[in-house]
């Protein structure tokens, strides 16, 4: 494995192309590969991984520049090691239990207004609901997919006899965000779609390739998976390679659209005439504007503060540089406890640790946020790097650049909605979330009990109204993320012109294959404390409790773990 001290530089073209002969000549071996071998190679990616855990978490904080020691390390450890861990158990499980998809008869199911199908995908397993922390979440279906056809609309990669599938070879473009996105989305196209893949990781953290190729060694001794680091010229040589045959992106709709469409004139006649520049299959997450609808109700000053610190999380966990990062808070101006509230997220907002804006450009876009909104608030930060900013935004303003583009750091605006009543106030937020704010990956839902069963029935109807492809009511939809048994992706139906937040669907360890959404809802004030609230106390002592319970379950690793969780 390479040292850390002695990072590889970027590949030569001959490289490249060696890496993608190989993989070219094992696509078919691949995709006959039996279920067997496949949980006897993810078993040993388990193996690997394990010993490589600590220091991929601590490189990542250093170079985050999280200080030892902090309670944010936890974040490394949720979205780095665990999240991979836990993935790996999930398609253990589902990948062994092909073709005959008996793990489906496990999985609760319900019928949705209006006919769709719900299935319950979290948790399904006992020690699942001793963690869970009363958290659920669900896979709504496409209209169409029903109790009686779920299971032939469910892994038909593995419906095929072994002998006679064919593989492919995928380019998987990894993130520079967060650690579990790269190897998260090669499991997938690995074990869901039959595809051996190309991997060419983003240059903001090509410093985990060596804990990358740690994971993956099993995939790589096989000759099913090679990684490399490298700029864009490396992106663009493999975007373009003919032994590439489909492309997977999690990055920016800016960067999709110039693989697909090319850049300046070019792209734009090419948009105009529908003919890609790139014609592969290409798959893609590319974030959005993500809202948090605040629903009216009968708040105590506890809820308030708790609230107040899970919107703030959704701002700035890993400091805002996430896709399902919130961005926008929809209030109810006639709600009394308004003011309140908006007063506790300035305050979280200002006394949240103190982070290193390391992902690159996100001082300029928050400056940028400054200068066309001159009422924007700069709440803490004692340096243009370093500023976090509150903003106020009319709905209707004509300036909708804050609507259309994410700010991928700590920027967060309010806008206020007329309504007072929770039904009628929910309603315009969704339409306003649906026709205003760009894109369709995550939105969120903080509503409170009383009011959820005062809705009843209609809320599901209402939620059937939100275009997104994770929604979360009183969690933060990025849960989604970490669930290998949900989906995670852009609501259906982008186009290549008009991509949005994307094509297609990751994770999906379940294998389904005409998913719409997930569904993640959580307890209004969990006890203890959720790990990834930038406010928990302990969030470094429980990340890595967490992922040896993945690695080794055990009921006697319970009660180390309640003991970490309730000092947050």
């Amino acid at each position: 494995m390479s040292n850390l001290n002695d990072m590889p530089r970027p590949p030569s073209a001959d490289a490249l192309d060696d890496a993608l002969h190989t993989l070219a000549n094992n696509k078919h071996l691949w995709a006959r590969t039996s279920v067997a071998k496949r949980v006897a190679m993810l078993r040993c990616m388990k193996e690997t991984l394990m010993p490589q855990a600590r220091a991929w978490v601590l490189t990542a904080a250093d170079k985050k520049g999280i200080p030892a020691g902090s309670p944010l390390v936890g974040e490394e450890w949720l979205s780095g090691p665990y999240a991979c861990m836990s993935a790996l158990n999930l398609y253990i499980e589902t990948v062994g239990a092909q073709p005959g998809k008996a793990y489906l008869g496990k999985l609760a199911q319900r019928m949705l207004p209006g006919g769709q199908l719900a299935v319950k995908v979290f948790p399904h397993t006992l020690m699942e609901r001793l963690l869970a922390g009363g958290v659920q979440a669900e896979v709504w279906m496409e209209p169409g997919v029903t109790a009686s056809n779920l299971a032939s609309n469910t892994a038909q990669a593995y419906s095929q006899p072994d002998a006679s599938r064919s593989g492919k070879v995928a380019l998987v473009l990894g993130a520079g965000n967060v650690a579990a996105i790269a190897p998260l989305d090669v499991l997938y196209k690995l074990l869901v779609q039959h595809q051996v893949c190309i991997v060419k990781l983003n240059p903001v953290n090509d410093y985990l390739l060596p804990f990358f190729s740690a994971m993956l060694q099993p995939a790589i001794d096989l000759g099913m998976v090679r990684i490399f680091n490298g700029g864009a010229d490396v992106g663009a040589y493999l975007t373009e390679h003919p032994l590439v045959e489909t492309i997977h992106i999690t990055g920016s709709e800016a960067v999709h659209d110039a693989i697909v469409w090319g850049v300046g004139d070019e792209a734009r006649h090419r948009k105009a005439s529908r003919s890609p520049k790139n014609m592969r299959p290409v798959h893609s997450e590319l974030g959005a504007i993500t809202p948090t609808i605040v629903v009216p109700g009968p708040w105590s000053e506890a809820d308030l503060q708790f609230q107040a610190e899970a919107l703030v999380t959704q701002k700035l966990q890993n400091n805002g540089f996430n896709c399902a990062a919130s961005q926008v808070m929809l209030l109810s101006a006639g709600w009394d406890l308004a003011p309140r509230f908006e007063q506790l997220v300035k305050q979280v907002l200002r006394d949240a640790p103190q982070r290193a804006p390391y992902y690159p450009g996100a001082s300029t876009r928050v400056q940028e946020v400054k200068q066309r909104y001159p009422q924007a608030e700069v709440v803490s930060g004692s340096s243009a790097t370093s500023e976090r900013v509150y903003v106020v935004l009319d709905a209707d303003t004509p300036d909708r650049h804050f609507f259309n583009n994410e700010v991928f750091g700590a920027a967060l605006a309010r806008v206020s909605l007329e309504p007072a009543d929770p039904e009628t106030f929910l309603h315009a937020a969704i339409a306003y979330a649906n026709t205003q704010l760009r894109g369709t990956l995550s939105a969120n839902i903080i509503i409170h009990p009383k009011t959820l069963r005062a809705l009843g029935e209609k809320f599901d109807a209402l939620l059937l109204d939100l275009k997104y492809g994770a929604i979360g009511v009183n969690v933060w939809a990025a849960y989604s993320f970490l669930l290998a048994t949900a989906t995670w992706g852009a609501f259906p139906g982008h186009t290549l012109d008009d991509v949005q937040s994307g094509r297609g669907v990751v994770h999906n360890a379940f294998m389904f294959d005409q998913p719409q959404r997930t569904l993640v809802r959580g307890p209004f004030r969990a006890f203890p404390k959720p790990p990834w609230f930038v406010t928990h106390r302990t969030a470094d002592q429980l990340g890595p409790k967490l992922t040896a319970m993945e690695y080794r379950p055990s009921f006697l690793k319970l009660p180390g773990i309640m003991l970490a969780a309730l000092g947050g």
